[in-house]
């Protein structure tokens, strides 16, 4: 464990998780010389300093975040100074210009770390680069899961595991975290991670964000045995963590047998409400094995005691079975749930209205309207001292972009620094070159066109962020993507190899199949496709061909024409020429003939390859259902589905029941926006889960599965039947208003449209392009939609009768005079 000296220091602080805003005695950063300051220096006592010249010219933004970190670092029983250098200064601290773009860190006269002053990039990373020197002995900073496993291992029976993962060094939850192990770091074990991979292989499902894991290795007695993990799910903050760790202190199940309205225990005093299970004697056993089994899925969220009846001398209503108390002083809820997620749903409902209220109430100031007009704006002005590794990718200008771009392979992301979109983006990007960083790939570029406008233009970049690929002999693809990290490195990777791909043999064919032949690209595309042709088919590859050139950087396709490809029709069933679709997931080929199909219906057919049966619907995803123009069947569920709902509405799906509708589901957890949905269905977030049929297309009529009823089968068929019939009423209608941005500069759907407007109308994947063309009369650079087949027009919106309308969304793409 750490030296006694840090121990003496936490004795009487442990409440400065709780007095974040405690003011310190030291209003500013004291200003020494060296011999003043070395004298002042304490035996075992922690000092920050910094060494600098009394003139040194580009330090003050560093100074004001040293400044800010005084405070807290003085909570913590650490003293920060500046310390003013003279010429004639002999101390090697005030020697070579670069020791003076470091600080230091000593126990008395001992230096214990140097800290390059670039990596203190703010208040919050100089007290997380602080305390986390400091507690090297305390807290374990891993890289593997075979570390992880280790130390837990090594603690079962012994101490809890308090597991955290950052995005790096120095962030606000990295600091969270190390004040969180100053105070708790003698009662459990910290380990900490900055590794993604660490995180995604213990089967966290969100990794975008920063979290923090209890595992319960104090009661495991069984080596076997692993430790129960449980998640922490508030953002990683100090005062949340604190609650969070009181919480995992304190008992799992508590038995009272007194008033619910007098009872208090720490998660009151934390701000968490408390469940009350009623028991009564001839079914206490049972009674119990619910109450714990409620316990482990509120942990960290709720109390949960099991109230005795039959000891009790205040009545409760005899229908009550669980009994719910916000908060203390108001008067607890009497309540008849049969169903634990019902309980769970309550206590997260309750979870979600008072994060509101928290974020009403620290909102006191007001928003600034500079920063809150657009929420792009407001991220990068959150993030704007947050430092981007941007030597990863090479910065072009106007002298140097032809001579890079003819030399290689190249993707140029084209951006202006004024604009908050493109320096969003810019992080995306720099996040792809950090994922890519040491494998042989094409390489990452970019043009400020802010600085550059001459480059722009000539690459007919009209609009910002755009990205383009550049390959020799070639002309420039754009990247028409979601403009996210994933998406855009999904293109870049698929576009390693050329589309179709020419297979050669029978056994290259089963190969690529399988996924073998690529299996370093399967995470990127889930489905191949390989066209089947006899070698006169002549026409039939070559649209074939146009469309795997369209595709490409979305899918796989391949194509075999060689003299043996019957081996492959008959073992197949695929009558040539044919299109076969492997997808990996399911570990499934299917066959779809191709005769008399054009380009633009084979485009489709591989399209409509990716759409899930049952998708989980996303913002990303949204709108690729929404095209199919069919009523929405959504099953809202805050968190993963109900294993038995998914096989009710699979099996409906299996047996035809539901092609007129787009049956789907949203997980709260991934996609909080659906609270929003939700309220503006219902005015308050209902309990979960919960069906409705939402028709976005003409009416707005949403209409919800009667929470009575359990869903089944029979019960969901029939409920279908009567809204067929007309026999439902519907419990909203979505107003048919126009949505329009805060201000013209973020009208992106406009620009959507205008990019549409240039390019065919066919449908496609959302990560399709626009392929640039050149013809002898145009500059080589210009950009040109590849297929051209087709006029634009407005999508449009079909009739919807409420009578009929199982029928009329079997015809898809009819269209009326009522734009979208």
């Amino acid at each position: 464990m750490m030296s006694s000296c840090l121990s003496v220091c936490r004795v009487g602080i442990s409440f400065v998780m709780m007095n974040i805003f405690y003011k310190s005695a030291v209003d500013s950063l004291p200003e020494l010389s060296p011999q003043k300051y070395f004298s002042t220096l304490q035996p075992a006592k922690a000092s920050l300093a910094y060494f600098c010249q009394a003139d040194s010219p580009g330090t003050s933004v560093f100074l004001e975040e040293l400044n800010e970190a005084v405070k807290p670092l003085q909570d913590y029983g650490i003293s920060v100074a500046k310390v003013n250098c003279v010429k004639e200064e002999t101390s090697r601290y005030c020697g070579k210009e670069k020791d003076l773009m470091k600080a230091y860190l000593f126990r008395g006269n001992i230096l214990l770390r140097e800290f390059p002053t670039d990596t203190l990039f703010d208040a919050n990373a100089i007290v997380a680069h602080v305390l986390f020197a400091l507690l090297f002995n305390e807290v374990k900073y891993i890289t593997t899961l075979e570390d992880l496993q280790n130390v837990e291992n090594a603690l079962k029976g012994k101490a809890n595991v308090v597991f955290s993962y950052v995005r790096a060094i120095g962030t606000p939850e990295h600091r969270a975290v190390m004040e969180a192990a100053f105070v708790y770091g003698n009662t459990h074990q910290f380990v900490l991670t900055t590794e993604i991979a660490l995180l995604e292989s213990i089967g966290t499902e969100d990794i975008e964000y920063a979290h923090l894991y209890f595992f319960h290795c104090k009661a495991v007695l069984d080596l076997t045995q692993q430790c129960r993990r449980t998640l922490m799910e508030r953002p990683l903050t100090t005062l949340n963590i604190h609650r969070f760790i009181k919480t995992m202190e304190a008992p799992l199940l508590t038995e009272v047998a007194e008033d619910p309205q007098q009872v208090s225990t720490v998660h009151l005093q934390l701000g968490l409400p408390l469940v009350f299970i009623v028991s009564q004697q001839a079914t206490y056993e049972a009674d119990r094995g619910t109450a714990e089994w409620v316990a482990w899925r509120l942990l960290g969220k709720a109390g949960v005691l099991l109230l005795l009846r039959d000891s009790l001398e205040v009545d409760i209503p005899q229908h009550a079975n669980v009994v719910f108390k916000r908060e203390e002083g108001v008067p607890v809820e009497f309540l008849v749930l049969h169903d634990i997620d019902l309980i769970i749903s309550r206590v997260e409902n309750n979870m979600h209205i008072e994060e509101v209220r928290e974020d009403e109430d620290n909102d006191v100031e007001g928003p600034d309207i500079d920063i809150q007009d657009d929420e792009v704006a407001e991220t990068i002005y959150r993030d704007r001292k947050r430092q981007l590794p941007l030597e990863l990718t090479v910065e072009l200008t106007e002298e140097t972009f032809n001579a890079t771009v003819m030399a290689s392979d190249s993707i140029v992301l084209f951006y202006a620094g004024w604009q908050a979109v493109s320096m969003a983006f810019l992080q995306s990007y720099i996040d792809v070159a950090i994922k890519l960083k040491g494998t042989p790939t094409m390489l990452l570029t970019r043009v400020n066109c802010a600085d550059w406008s001459g480059v722009c233009t000539k690459q007919n970049v009209t609009q910002f962020p755009v990205v383009k690929m550049y390959k020799e002999g070639r002309n420039p693809v754009s990247y028409a993507g979601v403009l996210g990290t994933e998406d855009l490195l999904k293109f870049i990777q698929l576009n390693r190899i050329s589309c179709p791909v020419n297979i050669t043999s029978v056994q290259e064919a089963e190969e690529y199949l399988s996924g073998e032949l690529y299996k370093d690209l399967i995470s990127y595309s889930s489905v191949s496709v390989l066209g089947l042709f006899s070698p006169t088919m002549t026409s039939a590859k070559k649209d074939f061909t146009e469309a795997g050139n369209y595709l490409k950087g979305c899918v796989i396709t391949g194509i075999y024409s060689e003299e043996d490809v019957l081996i492959l029709s008959n073992k197949y069933a695929a009558t040539l020429p044919a299109l076969l679709l492997a997808r990996h997931k399911e570990g499934k080929t299917e066959s779809i003939p191709l005769a008399n199909t054009h380009v633009q219906d084979i485009v489709q057919i591989i399209t409509n390859a990716f759409l899930e049966t049952f998708p989980e619907i996303t913002v990303e995803n949204l709108p690729i259902y929404l095209r199919l123009q069919k009523p929405l069947l959504i099953l809202f569920s805050d968190g993963s589905i109900i294993p038995r709902y998914k096989k009710t509405i699979l099996t409906l799906v299996k047996e035809k029941h539901l092609d007129s509708l787009t049956p789907c589901w949203l997980n709260l957890k991934n996609t909080p926006v659906g609270r929003g949905i939700l309220q503006a269905y219902f005015d308050a977030v209902p309990p979960l889960p919960l069906l409705v049929v939402v028709n976005l297309h003409s009416g707005g009529q949403v209409f919800a599965f009667p929470s009575d009823q359990d869903v089944t089968e029979q019960n969901l068929l029939l409920w279908l039947k009567k809204l067929e019939a007309g026999l439902e009423s519907h419990i909203t209608i979505l107003p048919a208003q126009e949505w329009k941005p805060p201000f013209p500069a973020y009208d992106f759907l406009s620009m959507m449209e205008a990019a549409a407007s240039r390019r065919s109308t066919r449908e496609g994947p959302e990560c399709v392009k626009e392929t640039d063309v050149q013809e002898s009369h145009e500059e080589q650079h210009e950009d040109k939609p590849a297929i051209r087949d087709e006029p634009t027009e407005t999508l449009r919106i079909k009739h919807w009768n409420r009578s009929n309308w199982f029928k009329e969304a079997e015809k898809s793409f009819r269209h009326d005079n009522k734009e979208l």
